[in-house]
């Protein structure tokens, strides 16, 4: 058996512009790729291991060391990677779309570190949670001639750290900024309902965001321009749309008309002028 797998040329020239190992870590890098390739069973370090032919060769302690311990980057691999996807598969200085989502992988161990329970989307049951390690994933999306739907290729994955660290949102604009850094083109970046908040609002001019609503989201006009007046500028216009959920229209109090006292809700000597009169006031114990 080979101390090391029959890499095609053809696979051996792409993993070769990924040159952001180590010597010894390139090694195991084209290892791992190749065994996630040609195995058949999951998509393990041990599946890879199995699948490249070194299940036996090699002790497995390398290829774990190789995800927790070597000297490499994931986000240095994303930014090489991008920039050969959009060269290899899309027309020259065509609009980018980048798909941002999140997913979980399911972790039992106590010691798993940024294991939590938290929500999951796609889980079946009347009680979707799921304990395990939310990453945060964005990935360029692709049409490929011998599919006939697109693909979605991941470049880039953070870990998400409920009540720590950063927020999903937060990492997901983090990473679309280092998108449109190493790429220089113009990306149109698409997610779920989840991925909204201010932390959007300061985007660089090469990126535009396709979301859903929320259902109770209210739509307003763009600020104006500041009148350089005293006193806070308008951070939106004074008049705003419905909400997009029509069960709930917006509360409104209706008016007086000049020369008449406000509506309250109680009883009182002001309502009278809303064609109701003032409640009686109710008999005491003793009498």
């Amino acid at each position: 058996m080979p101390a090391s797998p029959v890499v095609p040329a053809s696979l051996l020239s792409v993993l070769g512009k990924l040159r952001v190992f180590t010597t010894p870590g390139f090694t195991t890098f084209t290892v791992m790729v190749t065994g996630l390739v040609a195995q058949t069973g999951g998509g393990t370090v041990t599946g890879m291991l199995t699948g490249a032919g070194l299940a036996r060769a090699w002790p497995h302690d390398r290829a774990h060391a190789f995800f927790s311990r070597r000297r490499w980057n994931v986000d240095s691999l994303g930014i090489v990677l991008a920039p050969l996807i959009v060269d290899t598969l899309l027309p020259q200085g065509a609009a980018i779309t980048v798909a941002v989502d999140d997913t979980l992988f399911k972790r039992s161990g106590k010691k798993v570190f940024g294991a939590a329970w938290q929500h999951v989307g796609a889980a079946k049951g009347a009680k979707p949670v799921g304990r395990g390690t939310c990453f945060v994933v964005v990935g360029i999306v692709v049409e490929l001639p011998f599919l006939t739907r697109p693909v979605c290729l991941p470049v880039m994955a953070r870990l998400w750290l409920p009540k720590t660290g950063p927020s999903k949102v937060e990492l997901a604009a983090s990473m679309v900024k280092v998108l449109a850094v190493c790429l220089d083109r113009l990306l149109h970046v698409v997610a779920d309902a989840a991925y909204h908040g201010r932390v959007l609002r300061h985007l660089p001019g090469a990126i535009t965001l396709t979301t859903r609503l929320p259902a109770s989201a209210v739509l307003f006009d763009l600020a104006p321009p500041p009148t350089k007046k005293r006193g806070r500028p308008a951070s939106r216009a004074p008049g705003w749309a419905h909400p997009l959920d029509s069960r709930r229209p917006p509360r409104s109090r209706p008016r007086a008309s000049p020369g008449t006292a406000a509506p309250t809700r109680s009883g009182s000597p002001r309502s009278a002028a809303f064609g109701t009169a003032p409640s009686a006031p109710r008999p005491s114990a003793s009498s």
